[in-house]
Parts: C-alpha cells; sequence; structure tokens
C-alpha cells in the first residue's frame, strides 16, 4: 500500500502553506479506509455537519500521470458513510466507466498500471458556485468558464483572457511562481465572488504549441461547435457510428430464435454475441487509435425500435430481462466510446457534454474538442452522401473550417 502523499494533496498544502485561499481539506489514505480508522476523518467533518454535503474528491497516488477528469469527484453526505460510499465508487469506476479512458492513456501516453484500491481521497465542504479553470499558454493566461449548473439561465462553457474578476490574473500568477512550474488551476468561485483554489496540476512536461495543418474539402455541412477557434483542420481515423443497425440486427437475430428462421438455429447466446462483438469492436478501436473521430449515421436511436427490442422476448420474462439489461450496459458503454471521441461528426440533435476538464484540460489545447454537425431537416440527405462516398469505420477523415466557420468534410 503506497504511503507517497499524492501530487492532487501535496500541491494543495503548498498554496495553503503559502497563504492562499484553499478550502479545508483532508486527505484520507487508503490504508485508512482498509482498517477503518476514521478518527481523523471523523474531527473534520464534524465542522461541515450544517452544510450535509461534501465533496469527495479522487487521490489515487499516481493520479498525476493521469489526464484531468480521469478519476472521479464526487458531491456526498457529510458523515463516515457518505465518504466511504464516494470512495467505492471512486474504486468502482475506475474498473468500469473510466476503465477504456485508463488504458488508452496507459497505451498511449505510457501512464502506470494502477491498483485502484489504492484509491485515498481528498475531502473538502462543498460550496455553490463556478468552476473556472486557468493556465499559460504562450505569455498569457486563459480562462475557461463551465456553465453553472445550478442555474436554469446559463452560458455555454467558454475561454477568455480577460476574466470576469482581473484579480485571477494575478492570482493565478502568484500561484504559478510559488509552485515554480506551469501549473493548470482549478478555481470555485462562489456566488459572493470569493475565490478558492480547489486543485493545481503540473503541466510542465505538455507541449502546448499550436499546429498549423494543411486544408482541403468535399462536403459542406452545417456548422461546427467549439471552445478553441484557431485550429481550421484536422484529420482523424474515423469509426462510423450506425446504432439503429446494430438494434436491427438484434431484432433479427430476436426473430430468427423466437420463429426459427434461418439454416442454424439461432439461441439467446447468439443475440448477446451481436452485443459483445459489437462492444469488443468499439473497445479495440478506441485502443488503436489515441485521437480519433466518430461519425455518427445513427447514434441516438429512435424510441419506437429501442421498444421493439426490449419487448421482443416477453414470452420469455427471464429471457427479456436478461436482454434488457445487457442493451442497458451497453448504452452506457457507446457513451464511455463516445467520451473518448475528440470529434463527432452527427445531426445537431447530439451534443457533447462537457465539464471543466473536457473543455479547458491541457490536453485539450492543441486537440480541442470538436463537434461537427448538420441539421436534423437535412439528416436523410446527408447520411445518403455520406453513404454514397462509402465512409466506412478505418477511414482516415479530413476536417476543413473554411472562412464562414463552416465545416467540410472528404475521405482520404
Amino acid at each position: 500500500m503506497s504511503t507517497r502523499l499524492p501530487e492532487k494533496a501535496l500541491l494543495l498544502k503548498r498554496l495553503k502553506d503559502g497563504g492562499f485561499s484553499v478550502p479545508d481539506f483532508l486527505y484520507v489514505p487508503a490504508e485508512n479506509f482498509k482498517t477503518n480508522d476514521f478518527a481523523e476523518l471523523e474531527a473534520f467533518l464534524k465542522n461541515y455537519r450544517d452544510g450535509f454535503k461534501v465533496i469527495a474528491r479522487s487521490a489515487h497516488p499516481d493520479e498525476e500521470y493521469f489526464k484531468g477528469g480521469t478519476f472521479d469527484s464526487i458531491t456526498t453526505y457529510s458523515d463516515i458513510s457518505g465518504i466511504k460510499y464516494a470512495r467505492k465508487r471512486m474504486v468502482k469506476s475506475s474498473r468500469t466507466a473510466k476503465s477504456l479512458s485508463i488504458q488508452r492513456q496507459q497505451k498511449f501516453n505510457r501512464a502506470p498500471e494502477i491498483d485502484p484500491e489504492q484509491m485515498g481521497v481528498i475531502v473538502m465542504p462543498f460550496m455553490d458556485g463556478s468552476s473556472v479553470m486557468a493556465k499559460m499558454i504562450g505569455r498569457q493566461w486563459e480562462f475557461g468558464y463551465c456553465r453553472d449548473r445550478q442555474k436554469k439561465l446559463s452560458n455555454e462553457p467558454f475561454i477568455t483572457r480577460t476574466p470576469h474578476d482581473r484579480k485571477l490574473i494575478d492570482l493565478s500568477t502568484r500561484i504559478q511562481d510559488l509552485l515554480g512550474f506551469s501549473c493548470e488551476i482549478e478555481y470555485i468561485i462562489t456566488y459572493d465572488n470569493d475565490i478558492y483554489v480547489v486543485q493545481a496540476k503540473d503541466i510542465s512536461e505538455f507541449d502546448l504549441k499550436e499546429m498549423i495543418e494543411n486544408e482541403q474539402h468535399i462536403i459542406l455541412l452545417d456548422g461546427i461547435r467549439r471552445i478553441r477557434k484557431r485550429h481550421n483542420y484536422r484529420e482523424r481515423p474515423t469509426f462510423v457510428m450506425d446504432n439503429q443497425s446494430f438494434y436491427l440486427e438484434v431484432i433479427n437475430k430476436c426473430e430468427k430464435m423466437v420463429h426459427g428462421w434461418g439454416d442454424q438455429p439461432t439461441v439467446f447466446e447468439d443475440i448477446l454475441g451481436v452485443i459483445s462483438d459489437y462492444q469488443q469492436t468499439l473497445e479495440s478501436f478506441a485502443l488503436q487509435h489515441w485521437r480519433f473521430a466518430v461519425l455518427g449515421l445513427s447514434i441516438i436511436v429512435p424510441g419506437d425500435l429501442r421498444q421493439v427490442v426490449n419487448h421482443y422476448l416477453e414470452d420469455t420474462p427471464k429471457l427479456q430481462k436478461q436482454l434488457s439489461k445487457a442493451l442497458y450496459d451497453h448504452h452506457y458503454f457507446i457513451d464511455r466510446f463516445m467520451a473518448e471521441a475528440d470529434t463527432v461528426i452527427a445531426r445537431d440533435k447530439v451534443r457533447l457534454n462537457l465539464d471543466s476538464h473536457d473543455a479547458y484540460g491541457v490536453d485539450t489545447v492543441r486537440n480541442p474538442l470538436w463537434s461537427v454537425y448538420w441539421y436534423h431537416k437535412r439528416h436523410a440527405e446527408v447520411c445518403a452522401r455520406i453513404r454514397s462516398i462509402g465512409f466506412k469505420t478505418g477511414d482516415t477523415i479530413g476536417i476543413e473550417i473554411n472562412p464562414d466557420g463552416k465545416p467540410q468534410i472528404f475521405k482520404h
């Protein structure tokens, strides 16, 4: 069991000792969860009983080798059970929801093998407010603002070099000077405009030079959503996603099993095999390509088709339940795969939900997230054109943004 203080906790301690506004926090190592040694945690939580909630931030000893947001931060109850529950979720997520991301970073970024059971936790009081991330690009600070999920009306995520409060520029400079290396800083800005530092990450090893790429085009689409505007061209190996065809294949297998169609008898395992084979294809593709695009002919499956699949085996309730669970799990597997793509090309109703690390993390400086779209009314037309050109999984697609901001894609 590692006793090394994780970078996240170490840097917060240095900042707090340096006089910066860091919320009270307590690092609870994995060993304490193993031995049920919670005396110090109990004393810490007593100060925050009135607030009912605290935030538990992941603090694995090797977390510094992974990109920000790989591991979870969870809002939970301010008691021992709440913290144990949050850590249990972090450990489980490392083995399930975050597993693909972890594997990809281990393969492409040489991140180390990890034992999720070594997961420690940093406990902080929960604070309502907005998340702002800061980093220096070249000689200028940039600030990424996330939308405030507590408000009904809020801005989309955006990047600016002119923060709402110029104190952020001086504060970020002083933090970086104290730490002595380039860093990515996460702030919480409360509704009273109090500024708290909740995380700092060493990014001195990242190359933040902007990339200059060639430009070509074939297909004109309707628009693109992106936070960083300086890049106007990219190429990506592409996964062509057609989830409607996948569901129709599952239905076809169900029909063959129920009605006895086909030369070979179809059994229930054949139906589950369609699902597992698709997931294996997704995982293999994600582990083969570090940067990739998803070209979505059909990402969100029509509700009536999903109903047909989930209820096709009603005469065999036990099998129906197994199939429904497999499809439910498959839905989240698709989400995890999509979360690893840095480019999504699909109809305009398909959007990426970005947290602060997805939108502004240092990993996005040279490879920002792009969401290229066509209007829903043109869906059939665009899909027909894509099929006629013959885009297929594994092709490299080029995307150019013309002077009017319209994206155009082509196949190499």
